[in-house]
């Protein structure tokens, strides 16, 4: 791992991840980095590919790059996210892993091992950035035995789970082209009833919610991080006109594009 990747990793606790708002950790969205979820307080739903599960305390979730998830934070949730950095040249897993952590060696051993990244990352003294990398592969090397012994989640891979993956990874790829959800549906072969048919037996929402939201997210990132004018942002995410954009974001949001920039 290059020293600038290693400048790229960092720990934050879980509550920090929505202090500017909520949508930031709950709206459909994905990162260009892996991100590990270590939770060691509350309860809670995550979505991760358009699958819903339950997570509690000791729960260990890890997040490929590029795979669309959002998740509850409720006032007694706390825990960890650990993002690797992009290309951090970890071996870590090639898909979402969900592991319910009950050894409680186990639980401290990665306590400790986030315990010295953060301290790693924190400190001036001489090649902290390499002892920060080498204690990141450390967590990757947990993260991969833990898959073996750990009680993973068991989500029976079904036809119902399968399509709504491959629809979130395939509407990743399109969000912003203004394709449909008719559209996206007949590239995975069936039909837009179909798909949301899987979509609210997977995770209790429609295909068109999952992917609304997804664009609606990247809205409020783009108006609430950048300068770009608001019909830009309506026109990049595939909206046809301002007014439709407005009208899509104030359902969502209770807000229009403009409100919602002053409020951030």
């Amino acid at each position: 791992m290059t020293t600038t990747a290693a400048s790229q990793m960092r720990l934050v606790a879980i509550p920090r991840l929505a202090a500017g708002g909520r949508w930031r950790v709950e709206a459909m969205r994905s990162l260009s980095e892996p991100c590990l979820l270590w939770f060691t307080k509350g309860q809670g739903r995550i979505t991760i590919g358009g699958v819903t599960r339950g997570y509690t305390a000791h729960n260990a979730i890890f997040i490929p790059a590029g795979v669309m998830h959002g998740f509850e934070v409720g006032p007694q949730v706390f825990g960890t996210a650990v993002f690797f950095g992009k290309d951090c040249g970890l071996a870590l897993p090639a898909q979402p892993q969900h592991l319910r952590i009950r050894e409680v060696h186990a639980q401290q051993e990665v306590n400790v091992l986030l315990d010295m990244i953060q301290r790693e990352i924190d400190s001036e003294t001489p090649a902290h950035d390499r002892a920060a990398t080498h204690y990141l592969g450390l967590l990757g090397v947990w993260l991969e035995r833990q898959a073996v012994r750990a009680a993973p989640e068991t989500v029976r891979p079904d036809a119902a789970r399968r399509l709504v993956t491959r629809y979130t990874a395939l509407m990743e790829r399109q969000f912003r082209t203004g394709a449909g959800v008719g559209e996206i549906a007949a590239e995975l072969g069936v039909t837009a009833t179909h798909l949301t048919r899987c979509c609210r037996e997977t995770c209790g929402r429609s295909a068109i919610d999952l992917l609304q939201d997804r664009r609606i997210f990247e809205a409020r990132r783009l108006l609430a991080e950048t300068d770009t004018p608001v019909g830009r942002i309506g026109t990049s995410l595939g909206f046809t006109s301002p007014a439709y954009f407005t009208r899509a974001f104030q359902h969502l949001t209770g807000l229009s594009p403009t409100a919602f920039r002053r409020s951030q």
